[in-house]
């Protein structure tokens, strides 16, 4: 099975590089995950991922 993430190979990162603290596939995939767990909002995406971190 292909990894979902990999529909988004072709994006490119237009973040300034050296503010950038975590890579696009990271953040992409953390806002995935929590979309498909039942985020829906910016907010309920930071919590998600403050609480999976730990």
């Amino acid at each position: 099975m292909e990894s979902p993430l990999s529909y988004f190979s072709t994006l490119t990162d237009s973040r300034v590089a050296r503010t950038r603290e975590h890579k696009l596939e990271d953040i992409l995939f953390r806002a995935i995950a929590s979309v498909i767990c039942g985020a829906e909002s910016w907010n309920d995406m930071e919590t998600f991922d403050k609480v999976k971190a730990e």
